[in-house]
């Protein structure tokens, strides 16, 4: 698979990429924990079909230590053991968030009460903006046909 053209080296691209990283520096700094973080992204993405972007998420979350057996198992979770109560409702959320188009109410109110049970304001905001922030990165991923297996963890730093 080659790619359709590279954002990163692309003078607008560039650009733009920098600004949404900036972006994303934000919800890094949240208090939702890192390796809830690092699941919601890696779960849209699988959804979404972004190589690059399952490589970068399942790289960083074992970068910073999250167990093999959490990540094999984050596209199965409902039917896993190894996520807590309030993964499970960040994880939710995201799957709800980013099939928008197949499910006409989008994110349902018992998901968004388990998201407020489990998180405060803020960490609710947070998760809010991380899933819709790692659907964009995913279609610009899959439009721009960025293929999955380059990424070093920390490239982005």
């Amino acid at each position: 698979m080659e790619p359709r053209i590279d954002l990163y080296t692309n003078e607008f691209g560039a650009k733009f990429s920098k600004r949404f990283a900036s972006a994303s520096t934000v919800i890094v700094q949240s208090t939702v924990p890192r390796a809830t973080q690092e699941l919601v992204q890696l779960r849209v993405s699988q959804i979404n079909g972004c190589g690059f972007c399952v490589d970068y998420h399942t790289k960083d979350a074992t970068a910073a230590g999250e167990s093999a057996v959490r990540l094999h198992l984050v596209a199965a979770w409902r039917e896993s053991t190894v996520f807590s109560e309030a993964e499970r409702a960040a994880l939710a959320l995201a799957e709800e968030g980013t099939r928008l188009a197949d499910a006409h109410q989008g994110v349902s109110d018992e998901t968004w009460a388990q998201v407020c049970k489990h998180y405060d304001e803020e960490q609710v905001a947070a998760l809010v903006c991380l899933v819709a922030q790692i659907n964009a990165a995913n279609r610009l991923g899959v439009i721009a046909r960025k293929p999955g297996g380059s990424y070093v963890p920390g490239m982005f730093s």
